[in-house]
């Protein structure tokens, strides 16, 4: 299994995915926690991911998860013709359902058993590998869910990590590192496993061995 997680962006080793990469350059962009954002905003997003992994090399497309709702089973395949998946950041409980109604939670814990495809990506991204959502409502508004699809959010996240990943933690300049302060006491008192990551700061998995890069 090859994970590259960031508390937010790109972080400061972009050279560890490179690594874990190898010679994959094909990149899909997974962009729907920003589904609730206005359309222009989305996009915009979808672009600033787009220029920086150009920068390093890599050759991104946007793989819009809402694409696969109606059918899921196809999802799979199309993952396999990429190397890595980035998943922004953005709201958690979006992109939570968004993986689970397009079928993308079954296919990337498949993926990443195989090791046909590396994780990366920041905020929402990791967050969604924790065994549970539960606390990151105090950050992430909740009701998007039920607005866009008319359902409720999934509280249960990937399980790919045993912990709660945590960004943008004592993080001066980001908008929401005071709202992180409110989700560490809640994890806290309810007595859930998590670790906290800053800004700039990225946690790696190859194979068994884990590395957190400051």
């Amino acid at each position: 299994m090859r994970l590259y997680l960031s508390s937010f962006r790109m972080g400061n080793r972009s050279d560890q995915l490179l690594g874990l990469a190898g010679p994959g350059r094909r990149v899909a962009v997974i962009a729907n926690a920003m589904d609730p954002q206005p359309a222009e905003e989305r996009v915009s997003g979808v672009q600033r991911e787009f220029g920086a992994l150009k920068e390093l090399g890599f050759d991104p497309e946007e793989l819009d998860l809402r694409d696969y709702f109606l059918n899921p089973g196809s999802l799979g395949a199309t993952l396999r013709r990429y190397d890595v998946v980035w998943l922004r950041g953005g709201n958690g409980f979006s992109l939570r359902y968004a993986l689970a109604r397009s079928g993308g939670d079954t296919q990337i814990r498949t993926l990443l058993e195989d090791d046909a495809i590396v994780y990366a990506g920041y905020s929402a991204g990791p967050c969604v590998l924790s065994p549970s959502l539960e606390g990151f409502e105090l950050v992430d508004p909740l009701e998007v869910v039920q607005r866009m699809y008319g359902e409720p959010p999934i509280w249960e996240g990937l399980g790919i990590l045993d912990f709660s990943f945590v960004p943008h933690f004592k993080s001066p300049g980001h908008p929401e590192t005071e709202a992180i302060d409110d989700v560490v006491m809640y994890l806290q008192n309810h007595q859930i496993a998590y670790r906290t990551f800053r800004d700039g700061e990225v946690l790696t998995v190859d194979g068994a061995t884990t590395t957190l890069f400051e």
